[in-house]
């Protein structure tokens, strides 16, 4: 956006300045972006902040501002249209549009909320003049989830999405999109679609996700009003970008998703160019069709991230601001919905997927998907920035050990020395920081158990997957209506303790149940495993004294004797601002000091600042003798030129 402006008492004095930022000062003062020399004008006069609909002017100073006919007065602001004069006297103020180059992050953000708008009529327009024939499809694709469709409702469906996508494009042509002064949109919604298509593409050669009931492709999106010719020139124009990416060179397909959308737009703005704007308007109308069934029937700007293997979680802060987590490191995605009730239907399609419910009675849902994916929804009147929704994906393909070590999240001997750990039944004690890896890491040493152990896992939401035959998997229950039946982790706890467990493994403790699972590790229950919020093993001990006194009014020298006597090791584990998980520490629990005041500590791996990689620090575990007599280490493991660490910690 560039801002021009003029004195109206002298011709001479005149500029102009383009905006890269989402604020522009205006005032006398020479630290403001546009500095206004008159004495008529506030040290501060006026600032113009870029918002979703455009620009918005707040008048600061002691100034009157006129934005076309509109008086403006201090404190107030107003929306400003582009073209429309600002008068700050003696001076005019012109908001224009700058030629800036397509791919810039800002023009594709204009694009993007003129494309919301554009959405928005058509899906109005469409609810309006077409409910009975929506009610109609509705309903066919509901009877399908109960009963095997019949061809003739296959044919009857088939109908009325030609119906609809008909309409559908009746109402976008109301809107003037492919006239000239439209050209630019068009451009980018043709890109949207060839894009779209692409990921499609490269998603489908990655073939059907098992059990991810989010990631299915839809029956709805099998129906489009489809042109073979021009479906034709789309599948030669994605082989021509695809050569662009030199795909050939990479096979894994989450790598050549994530290049298609880092690089996308650059080679896209070089290939628009070359596109005839006949064909434009039916890729921008083929896209628009796409993305106004996906709010009707599926999930929006959703819908291909949730397929996408390389995204591990989708965060909605609001209806304009969609991030995801990549590899550890969190992005926007300049998606956005339509409106906060499109949002708030597409969460109560989600979580009514497992019989879930959420409205303004019920303003916030966690809850566990059929796929094993974590989902928490949040409306007002909680949200007060509207509608929120985190969506933690599961992994298709369960993570292993092998896994691990390969991304550096551990190496090879701390795995080793895990894995003796856990076929010795010491109780282990997984701690880190919220998306530090702590349940991933507690499904792999869930892995070592032996397969002729009973075990119990307790989680909150189930996440676990051992792949054993003997594992009783117990998951707790939230109240009814009627503020009854609830069954927490404490309670499942208690009552796993009655089902013959060789070994619990408790998902999380994060409340009393902390003191039940001490004193099951302490009645015979060796071997058990859990995970808990803490930033190294010493705040392990300070997290679980308070824990344990939610349950019970303990002295803190009998809390510290159970968790001395309970807890073998703790794996300490952290998320770095790179993206990277890896452990830090493992520490062993080595009784309690000599006056009987405080847990005593022993590090026997610790990470090294310098390399990056995690090192034993030389001093031995006090049951590596056991370990050693059943041959499940070896010695020489321990003894490396790393000795940092202190033996014990007061």
């Amino acid at each position: 956006m560039q801002i021009s402006w003029y004195s109206i008492v002298n011709d001479s004095v005149q500029g102009e300045f383009t905006a890269q930022g989402s604020l522009v000062h205006v005032g006398r003062s020479a630290a403001n972006d546009i500095s206004l020399d008159s004495p008529m004008v506030a040290e501060s006069a006026i600032v113009l902040e870029r918002v979703d609909a455009g620009w918005r002017l707040v008048v600061l100073g002691g100034n009157t501002v006129e934005v076309g006919e509109q008086r403006v007065f201090v404190g107030q602001d107003v929306l400003v249209e582009m073209e429309t004069p600002i008068r700050l006297f003696p001076f005019v103020l012109t908001l224009t549009r700058t030629a800036e180059s397509y791919s810039g992050s800002a023009s594709r953000d204009e694009r993007n909320e003129q494309v919301s708008a554009l959405l928005r009529g058509v899906h109005h327009d469409l609810l309006e003049e077409d409910d009975a024939l929506l009610e109609k499809i509705y309903n066919l694709l509901e009877s399908n989830k109960r009963t095997q469709r019949k061809p003739a409702e296959e044919d009857q469906l088939e109908l009325l999405f030609e119906t609809l996508e008909t309409d559908i494009g009746s109402f976008v042509e109301r809107t003037g999109f492919d006239q000239p002064r439209g050209q630019v949109l068009l451009e980018h919604l043709a890109g949207q679609s060839v894009r779209s298509a692409l990921l499609a593409t490269l998603l489908e050669a990655n073939g059907p996700a098992e059990e991810a009931i989010l990631a299915q492709p839809a029956a709805w999106s099998e129906h489009f009003a489809m042109h073979p010719g021009r479906e034709e020139e789309l599948e030669e124009l994605i082989q021509y970008i695809r050569q662009d990416f030199q795909f050939g060179e990479e096979r894994d397909i989450s790598a050549q998703v994530d290049r298609v959308m880092r690089d996308y737009w650059s080679i896209w703005e070089k290939v628009s160019p070359r596109t005839q704007p006949a064909f434009q308007k039916y890729l921008g109308l083929r896209y628009i069709r796409q993305q106004i069934k996906d709010i009707l029937f599926g999930f929006g700007p959703l819908e291909d991230l949730l397929r996408i293997p390389s995204i591990s979680e989708i965060m909605v802060v609001s209806s304009d601001r969609i991030y995801v987590e990549r590899k550890g490191v969190l992005e926007i995605t300049g998606r956005r919905f339509i409106s906060d009730a499109v949002t708030e239907s597409i969460i109560a399609r989600i979580v009514g997927k497992v019989s879930r419910r959420i409205d303004r009675s019920q303003p916030l849902v966690d809850a566990r998907l059929e796929d094993g994916s974590r989902v928490n929804a949040v409306i007002k009147p909680l949200a007060v920035s509207g509608p929120c929704l985190t969506i933690r994906k599961f992994p298709l393909s369960k993570m292993t050990v092998g896994d691990l070590i390969e991304k550096k999240a551990l190496t090879r001997t701390v795995a080793d020395f895990l894995k003796a750990a856990v076929i010795n039944r010491r109780n282990i004690l997984v701690a880190g920081g919220t998306g530090s890896g702590k349940t991933t890491l507690l499904n792999c040493l869930g892995d070592f158990i032996p397969n002729k152990e009973r075990i119990v896992t307790i989680e909150d939401t189930a996440e676990l997957r051992l792949g054993k035959d003997h594992a009783v998997r117990l998951e707790t229950k939230d109240a009814n209506i009627e503020g009854a039946g609830a069954y927490l982790i404490r309670d499942l706890v208690r009552n796993a303790l009655r089902m013959r467990p060789d070994r619990i493994i408790v998902g999380e403790c994060r409340g009393p149940e902390a003191l039940d699972m001490l004193q099951a590790m302490n009645t015979g229950h060796d071997g058990s495993l859990t995970t808990i919020h803490a930033n190294s093993a010493e705040d392990v001990v300070l997290r679980l004294e308070v824990l344990v006194q939610m349950a019970a009014d303990l002295p803190i020298q009998s809390i510290h004797r159970q968790i001395a006597s309970a807890i073998d090791l703790i794996v300490q584990l952290h998320r770095f601002s790179s993206g990277r998980r890896c452990v830090t520490q493992v520490t062993e629990v080595v009784g309690m000091n000599a006056a009987g005041t405080a847990v005593r500590l022993r590090d026997l791996f610790l990470l090294d600042d310098d390399d990056g990689e995690i090192h034993a620090t030389g001093r031995l575990p006090s049951f590596m003798s056991e370990l050693m007599d059943r041959k499940l280490i070896d010695l020489d493991t321990f003894y490396t030129l790393q000795t940092a660490g202190t033996e014990e910690s007061p």
